[in-house]
């Protein structure tokens, strides 16, 4: 059975001389792993089509057990991405998070279009890295089924307070009137960096990264966002971590350090 196929490379590595194994978020099959036979020789028509952050439309052979890529050609090769190491470091981490979170032999059709998205962002540098950051996190949460409810607070419904506190463990909001100090580790949140995270994960997709935040804001949101993800599946990941190094001003506080006792020393 023969497969066409759109897809993002977002995982590669070499097998023997010549061959790769790759790691492919596709359209209409989720996320699949293939062999690409002869896809290192320089005369090969697969070299750039494979090759990690590239997107390609694919020629795939589905076998019983596994899958063969017959040809391959590039749609975009996202080549300024490796121009500055911290969008690259991040573009590898939204490849690793989606790994984790895409469907498999699924269609997963809005995973590879956030990715797309974010990968365009980040190569034109026209938005804040820590607010493709957020958005692409909370958003890709959401459609593996870990959205959270930002509506209103957990304990008296209020929608909005001077500051609310995002639990990042559970998923849910509470403003400072109902929240029981250590009961969990809590985010807190200004109005507008609320309203910013609200977005990420109700906004319509064409509206995604289309808000602004002064760097307080952002920092906030991106507080919030890392700290969901690192709760909701309970890891870490190689690629944050490699760009917490490369772009040190991009890290955010880690999860000790954002419980209310923060808050009692400002």
């Amino acid at each position: 059975m023969q497969i066409e196929t759109d897809g993002l490379v977002i995982m590669e590595r070499q097998v023997g001389e010549s061959d790769r194994l790759i790691t492919v978020l596709t359209r209409e099959e989720g996320v699949l792993r293939a062999f690409a036979r002869k896809a290192k020789l320089l005369r090969s028509s697969k070299l750039s089509a494979t090759q990690l952050l590239c997107y390609s439309r694919f020629l795939i052979y589905k076998g019983w057990d596994k899958y063969i890529i017959d040809d391959a050609q590039p749609v975009e090769v996202f080549f300024d991405l490796r121009r500055d190491i911290g969008s690259l470091s991040l573009a590898q981490y939204f490849c690793e998070l989606a790994g984790a979170l895409a469907p498999q032999e699924a269609e997963a059709g809005d995973f590879l279009r956030l990715l797309l998205r974010a990968f365009y962002y980040l190569s034109k540098g026209t938005r804040p890295h820590l607010l493709v950051k957020a958005a692409v996190e909370m958003r890709m949460l959401s459609l593996a089924g870990y959205m959270p409810d930002l509506v209103c607070c957990a304990g008296c419904a209020c929608y909005e307070a001077e500051t609310m506190l995002f639990l990042p463990r559970s998923g849910v909001l509470y403003c400072q009137s109902c929240y029981s100090q250590g009961a969990e580790p809590a985010v807190p949140l200004s109005p507008g960096a609320l309203t910013a995270l609200r977005h990420t994960v109700y906004a319509d997709f064409d509206k995604l990264f289309a808000f602004r935040l002064p760097e307080a804001g952002l920092w906030e949101v991106a507080r919030a966002s890392e700290a969901y993800v690192l709760n909701t599946l309970g890891r870490s990941f190689p690629t944050l971590d490699f760009y917490h190094q490369a772009e040190p001003g991009g890290r955010t506080v880690p999860m000790e350090g954002t419980q209310t006792e923060k808050m009692d020393k400002g």
